[in-house]
């Protein structure tokens, strides 16, 4: 009995390395639509709340926060979607399991803020800055690290600053980590 075996050229054994390395390469730039995504509507809400809160006599100066944070499920719902029929790779499942746990301790921190009627801002930007930080390290994008460091600084200043003004601090805070980086890793040639 006689076996025939495929034997490979180096030119073709190369060819096959090279392209299921390409498959599992993680694509960084992807990255950045979520992060330019909430990064606009979060930066938005808060704008919008302290706007509301401020200026105006609306009872209901939180209303762009659930709007806009529900917008932004069911766009980042979709936009997982779009990608399932691609390969993943583990950076790219880890970073999807790690924002589910954070975006629920998100839900999870504001819930109990509510309960308490106490301002969810510092908290919130600890969850953020924590996630940024773990993405940049993860992506190796320092623009990330320091947009989470800089999330991080901000909750500390929000110990420090009056309720009133938190919501535009929290604004700030979201340009600086996630929408400068965000479209930073957008244009980025990684």
């Amino acid at each position: 009995m006689e076996t025939a075996e495929n034997e490979l050229d180096p030119v073709q054994s190369l060819h096959i390395i090279t392209e299921a390395i390409a498959k599992t390469k993680e694509n960084v730039k992807a990255h950045g639509f979520l992060f330019l995504l909430w990064g606009w509507l979060i930066a938005i809400a808060s704008l919008s709340f302290f706007i509301l809160q401020a200026y105006t006599s609306f009872q209901w100066f939180f209303l762009p926060f659930p709007v806009l944070v529900l917008t932004g499920i069911i766009l980042s719902v979709r936009h997982y979607a779009r990608r399932s029929h691609q390969t993943e790779t583990y950076m790219g499942y880890y970073l999807k399991k790690m924002w589910l746990v954070l975006g629920i301790s998100f839900i999870t921190v504001v819930a109990m803020n509510v309960v308490i009627t106490q301002p969810p801002f510092t908290y919130t930007l600890l969850i953020g800055g924590i996630g940024t930080m773990v993405s940049g390290l993860v992506l190796r994008f320092r623009p990330l690290v320091v947009g989470g460091v800089l999330f991080l600084l901000f909750a500390v200043a929000s110990v420090f600053t009056p309720d009133v003004y938190k919501p535009l601090l929290q604004g700030i805070a979201v340009v600086t980590g996630y929408l400068i980086p965000g479209y930073l890793l957008k244009h980025s040639k990684v």
